[in-house]
């Protein structure tokens, strides 16, 4: 069940209304549909990107749950790695990303 729509409230309203309120009834009902159709077949809104941000090697370790030299060791092995001259940053939405597969 749909939360606050029951369905036998629709079918008690087709049932016991009068039946000159019927046709209001029934052009509500098709509009439900065609809303729920159009919905339905719809192409996904393209969600904006979330903002990233690049984390310095201690709180990409910090949210990883693993020290600082492992993060140096298997650096490679992280496709949110970032490489800056000789700085490692690591993408804030990779390791959530990282996180949520695991």
């Amino acid at each position: 069940m749909i939360a606050g729509f029951k369905p036998d409230d629709v079918l008690k309203a087709a049932r016991e209304l009068p039946a000159e309120d019927l046709p209001v009834l029934l052009g509500q009902l098709e509009t439900a549909k065609a809303v729920a159709w159009q919905r339905l077949t719809a192409k996904p809104e393209p969600v904006e990107a979330e903002h990233d941000e690049l984390l310095p090697v201690e709180l990409a370790a910090e949210r990883l749950g693993v020290s600082r030299d492992y993060v140096y060791r298997h650096h490679s092995q992280y496709p949110f790695t970032r490489r800056q001259g000789r700085k490692l940053l690591f993408s804030a939405l990779g390791i959530e990303k990282h996180i949520r597969q695991k």
